[in-house]
């Protein structure tokens, strides 16, 4: 198309770089008697209900209108997420103390320590078995350090095959081996007497049912149930083969690592959602717990990604064309496709040194009033946390502000509070 000097005033170069398939864009007049026009941000909601922003005077009251929707979502979603996220970590946290409460293997002293965890506490100095918690958690928070950046590692160069072995065989040793012993401690503390053949198919239909949910497709509330009954389970793994010093000393060296890892320019975690971000991918179901389904979004594959980057314009199109059906007969309401693309995620690490930190408490403490205020802080913490991610709108550590609470209230209400109760109790003073 030749431009000549008949055509309007108003057509000038700028205009003509403008493609066609762009959305309109009011025309540039020039105007020596008016300052040039600044360039605008208009905030980008992540609601799908939200029509074409216009320029002009309008353009201010859609983004009024806008930032009215994103505050109505936040609002709407957000104290459900909370919820959402409260349940399953105080069911975890409530298997973990009833089995601590009314099985008694997990409680009894044992010579038997974990790998990660080789100095003994069974020394009467004092100094000596401080020494051995700190040289036990140094190597602990190693061992977290190092097999973190080996997934970070795998997982930014495509190695999915491998980190799915690794979390399939992860998976079965805690739903095969782990709830094996656990059903074994509690058939002999109720006394309930049972054949091996009958125990082995039910670890079978519960691991294999397990496998499914967690590494392929299922209902997602059984799927949740199972992420649950895995961090109970490495919990309780924790509560009884970790020293006592060692466990609280690890506590705190475990939330200070998360802070770092996830809010560092360079730390694993924070690269490890970073990169998802990037691939538009979710990370592993048997990673995080989700309060939103998440599978069902759509995952991409590697050779998706491969072919995207040398497709046309055209073939794109077609490709949306073709998709576009299979999507709305897959996805017919699209509050609910919101509701999940809003999912809040927690790993399921904070599951497990939540449930690490109260069934300690219940543990050593032996007291209830202990027990609770642990509980208590821990949920105080991921509220408060909740809250600092719905300001900032990034990735935040879920562990450092919860263990933090956990970790005063467990030590104030074991020294302080409870030896007050007892003194009230036995002079038969009643508050």
């Amino acid at each position: 198309m030749n431009a000549s000097d008949s055509e309007e005033d108003f057509y000038t170069e700028r205009t003509a770089l403008v493609p066609s398939e762009n959305p309109a864009v009011p025309s540039y007049r020039p105007d020596t008697d008016l300052d040039p026009p600044s360039d605008t941000v208009s905030k980008r909601v992540p609601s799908r209900r939200a029509g074409p922003v216009t320029g002009g005077s309008g353009g201010s009251n859609s983004d009024q209108e806008m930032e009215g929707d994103d505050e109505e979502l936040t609002l709407k979603y957000g104290a459900k997420h909370v919820i959402m996220l409260f349940i399953p970590v105080t069911l975890c946290m409530a298997v973990v103390v009833a089995t601590i409460k009314s099985i008694s293997f997990y409680t009894e002293k044992t010579d038997q320590q974990l790998i990660y965890t080789p100095f003994t506490e069974n020394t009467p100095s004092v100094g000596r078995r401080l020494l051995n918690s700190v040289l036990n958690t140094i190597i602990m928070i190693s061992v977290i350090v190092v097999m973190t950046i080996f997934l970070v590692v795998l997982y930014k160069y495509r190695c999915y095959k491998f980190i799915h072995g690794w979390l399939i065989l992860s998976s079965l040793m805690l739903l095969f081996w782990f709830s094996f012993m656990y059903l074994g401690e509690v058939f002999k503390t109720y006394n309930v007497a049972m054949d091996y053949p009958t125990v082995g198919v039910i670890i079978w239909n519960f691991g294999a049912v397990g496998m499914i949910c967690i590494h392929w497709k299922g209902p997602l509330q059984l799927q949740q149930a199972y992420l649950i009954l895995i961090s109970a389970l490495m919990a309780l793994v924790f509560i009884k083969y970790l020293p006592e010093w060692s466990a609280w000393v690890i506590l705190g060296a475990i939330s200070v690592y998360d802070l770092v890892a996830v809010l560092s320019p360079k730390g694993p975690l924070r690269m490890l959602v970073e990169t998802a971000q990037e691939r538009n991918e979710p990370i592993f179901p048997a990673l995080i717990y989700s309060s939103a389904m998440v599978w069902t979004v759509g995952m991409a594959s590697p050779m998706d990604a491969q072919q995207s980057g040398h497709e046309t314009d055209e073939e794109v199109e077609q490709s949306v064309r073709r998709a576009e059906p299979e999507r709305q007969q897959s996805h017919p309401h699209p509050e609910e496709e919101l509701e999940e693309d809003r999912g809040v995620k927690l790993g399921l690490g904070d599951f497990i040194f939540y449930s690490v930190l109260v069934g300690k408490a219940a543990a050593t403490g032996g007291d209830w009033n202990t027990t609770i205020a642990c509980f208590v802080a821990i949920l105080i913490g991921l509220c408060l946390t909740l809250l600092l991610l719905a300001i900032f709108k990034k990735a935040l550590p879920a562990l450092p502000i919860s263990i933090t609470f956990g970790l005063v209230f467990y030590f104030s209400t074991d020294f302080l509070v409870q030896p007050f109760m007892d003194n009230l109790a036995a002079h038969q003073f009643y508050i």
